[in-house]
């Protein structure tokens, strides 16, 4: 598979050693990222791997997690429906929209599935801060939530699978998608709230920035799971 870099961020506090840092170009299909998240994953559990955090892109496409319902899918565009095996209900994936996987041992970070998934919302609302973007959490509702022109509205989606103790999956981020597209689904099983993104804020070309964000907040997202 064809990254553009694959450089490590300087290792944590932790015991554990920093992950590898991937971003790959352009849109990587689906079916071959979850390959390729299912083969990195067995080889962490098996101590022959590095953890890895990948940032990326996919075409348009629809995922179904564990708990979606085929009544919260529409898809008039007739894009794809993958099977994720993550839990949650149908999340899209497309162009414009910053898909972070992350692939870690919680069994060297605190074996602490909440915790998990509350620190990897506090790491993408602290690197959407560093962007002028006050996201929150919403009780009961899980995912990034801003305010847009005065209605309350989800800016990213989060999904993830744990086996024995390696986590799978992770966030979505809209930086620029085609909106339209999310009404081929009830995203998330929400419907009464609309989906956002960066642009609509009125912060474009945020990619790079979001990025950076992300790279610079890691550590401190890493120490936040204990271990």
């Amino acid at each position: 598979m064809s990254d553009a870099t694959c450089a490590s961020p300087a290792q944590t506090q932790s015991a554990a050693p920093a992950p590898e840092w991937r971003e790959s170009p352009g849109l990587v299909a689906y079916p071959e990222a979850l390959a390729e998240m299912e083969t990195r994953a067995a080889s962490v559990r098996s101590g022959e791997a590095a953890e890895l955090v990948w940032l990326l892109e996919h075409p348009p496409l629809f995922t179904a997690g564990t708990s979606a319902d085929p009544a919260e899918l529409f898809n008039p565009q007739n894009f794809p429906v993958h099977d994720a095996g993550r839990g949650g209900r149908y999340t899209y994936h497309g162009p414009g929209q910053r898909v972070v996987y992350v692939i870690l041992d919680l069994e060297r970070r605190g074996r602490d599935i909440r915790r998990f998934v509350h620190s990897l919302e506090g790491w993408v609302i602290d690197s959407l801060a560093d962007l002028g973007v006050a996201a929150r959490r919403a009780p009961e509702r899980i995912g990034i939530w801003v305010d847009d022109q005065g209605k309350e509205a989800k800016v990213g989606a989060i999904g993830v699978r744990v086996r024995r103790w390696v986590t799978m999956h992770g966030f979505a981020v809209n930086l620029d998608p085609d909106l339209s597209h999310f009404t081929g689904i009830v995203p998330c099983g929400i419907a009464e709230f609309p989906v956002t993104s960066l642009a609509r804020l009125g912060i474009e070309d945020s990619k790079v920035r979001f990025d950076e964000a992300l790279k610079k907040r890691l550590n401190r997202f890493l120490l936040s799971l204990g271990g």
